[in-house]
């Protein structure tokens, strides 16, 4: 046992050849005084926990769960501020006669008592809504003829407060509280945001509670995306990141079973919608695993061990007794501590050209597709079929999306998928064109539907959900660990900058609907071209920080011209 291992190139005490073996296998580094085995996050995943296992499909089903409120509180003003299908004279009883306004030159109700242009010209009290004044946030407060636009106003706001609050979540789910606590908190302020907004005792009071509202949902998704994709290996990333999707679907497609049976009062809808997430926070999140990831690069290299060591051990699997985890750029430097504390001082993605460049990229991108995903959606009500059946024909049209989404991003690239995407729905949106009915000058609000431009609206509302969905795996992959919730916050603000003028879009669309339809066409187009300038992430791995992904992509770009030239 006296001789010296010298063939290894480094000098420590001697080590059996089996310990020396399995060194040489895992790629450990050995320093004096014991054997100690250095690896990643990534390579810690990949060897010994597993890229998806039984224990890291359950955290992911945990955590993706919480798509379906954001889903929800996104899309409920779908049916609360829908225009009434229909409204129709009133008869006015007094104590000595009775009027009745329907047989009065006063009030005359269109054929189909549909068309709420004609009730402008109507002085008020001679006409009244089907189903009564509670039915939506439009027949409650009259946001017809000169108040139209304040329709938009309360949808509108929610984007915009979710572009605050995007900003808000990202910084403090990389900087203080990690993936976990910041997935608490959103979850339990947007119960408590969606209740108060069933209370709202007028439209402006309204708007106001839907921005917070906005704000306060905006940390689910990105902390449940990050959450989700920072447990499994490289290989799985893309399809687990689509786990989210089809929740956030679930949730879509709850809404009109919900939204039915409380068709009567649109406060009641709030009010149901409020109560799951805080459910869910009390019942399910002590059960969600904080991202290792996170928590290695914070310091915190016991705690990234120990969520590591139950992720294995559920799996049947072990991890080694000499592991010790490292971030691969600060591998060659002793001092972790110092090294952290300079990369929070120096390493800031606006800071560093290509990782700045690559951000406004997808912000860009991310607006356009933000734009058209959303307001296909919130255009629904402007189709001449039930409501109720058209969300859920809507919603159906995104199911086989997660699933063709899932399927091509295991075989095909990220870019060229989310570039196609996105082309494909801007085309189909300008398709739409020929079939949408030629715009009106008296306020008409509802055209006779178009099962062909029903159908080119489906292929258009499927692709833009594929590339909806790939954009933000796509972020995820192209920013390393100590600002990748930045990074998908920035594109969800960007998302959401987009979305907050849809509704704007889909009330001048009642007058135009082949502008509203070429307007979203062009901005996906862009959308698609611009995304051809961003990297390929496909089985790329995840980096920890901008100075080491800076490094190992320079490698590997070198090393591919290398082959080339040979």
């Amino acid at each position: 046992m006296d001789q010296k291992q010298d063939h290894l190139g480094c000098n420590y005490k001697a080590v059996t050849k089996q310990e020396a073996a399995e060194l040489e296998v895992n790629d450990g580094k050995v320093n004096s005084a014991e054997s100690k085995l250095e690896l990643s996050v990534e390579e810690v995943v990949d060897r010994y926990v597993g890229s998806l296992g039984i224990s890291q499909l359950l955290h992911v089903v945990l955590v993706s769960l919480a798509w379906v409120f954001d889903s929800q509180n996104t899309l409920i003003t779908i049916f609360t501020d829908a225009q009434p299908a229909a409204w129709r004279c009133k008869t006015q009883f007094d104590h000595h006669n009775i009027t009745n306004y329907s047989n009065s030159s006063l009030c005359i109700t269109s054929s189909k008592g549909q068309d709420a242009g004609l009730v402008c010209g109507l002085p008020a009290g001679t006409w009244e809504w089907v189903g009564g004044n509670t039915t939506s946030t439009i027949a409650e407060w009259g946001l017809v003829c000169h108040r139209k636009f304040l329709a938009a106003l309360p949808a509108s706001l929610f984007f915009i407060g979710s572009i605050f609050g995007c900003a808000f979540y990202g910084h403090l789910a990389d900087a203080y509280l990690g993936r976990k606590k910041t997935l608490l908190l959103s979850c339990i302020l947007t119960s408590a945001t969606t209740f108060i907004t069933s209370l709202s005792p007028n439209v402006w009071m309204y708007a106001l509670f839907r921005f917070a509202n906005g704000f306060s949902r905006s940390g689910i998704r990105i902390c449940c995306l990050v959450l989700a994709t920072e447990a499994v290996g490289r290989k799985w990333r893309g399809q687990v990141g689509q786990y989210g999707f089809f929740f956030f679907t679930a949730g879509f497609l709850s809404l009109p079973f919900i939204a039915h049976p409380t068709r009567s009062c649109w406060r009641n809808l709030y009010k149901i919608i409020s109560v799951p997430p805080l459910m869910y926070t009390i019942l399910l999140v002590p059960f969600v695993s904080k991202s290792p990831r996170w928590l290695l690069v914070k310091g915190r290299n016991i705690e990234a061990l120990d969520v590591l060591e139950r992720f294995a051990r559920l799996n049947s699997k072990k991890l080694p007794d000499n592991l010790h985890l490292i971030i691969p750029s600060q591998s060659e430097n002793g001092n972790q501590g110092e090294s952290e504390r300079e990369s929070k001082k120096k390493e800031s993605l606006w800071n560093v050209k290509w990782a700045a460049k690559r951000m406004i990229t997808v912000i860009v991108a991310g607006f356009g597709v933000g734009f058209v995903y959303y307001g296909i959606q919130l255009n629904v009500e402007n189709l001449n079929f039930n409501l109720y059946f058209t969300v859920v024909l809507n919603t159906l049209m995104e199911i086989p999306a997660i699933f063709i989404g899932s399927l091509l991003l295991s075989i095909t690239k990220r870019r060229l998928l989310f570039s196609l995407s996105a082309i494909l729905a801007g085309v189909s949106c300008i398709l739409c064109i020929i079939f949408s009915s030629k715009a009106k000058a008296n306020y008409q609000y509802h055209s006779r539907g178009s099962w062909a431009q029903l159908t080119i609206e489906a292929i258009g509302f499927m692709a833009a959900s594929i590339a909806f969905d790939v954009l933000l795996i796509y972020c995820v992959e192209l920013f390393p660990t100590n600002v990748r919730n930045f990074a998908v916050s920035v594109l969800r603000q960007a998302l959401m900058l987009g979305a907050s003028l849809a509704p704007l879009l889909v009330v001048v669309g009642r007058l135009s609907p082949s502008l509203s339809f070429l307007v979203f066409g062009v901005f996906s187009i862009i959308s698609g071209i611009l995304s051809l300038w961003l990297p390929e992430t496909k089985n790329a791995p995840l980096y920890e920080t901008l100075k080491q992904q800076e490094e190992e992509e320079k490698l590997h770009r070198l090393s591919n011209s290398n082959h080339l030239e040979v």
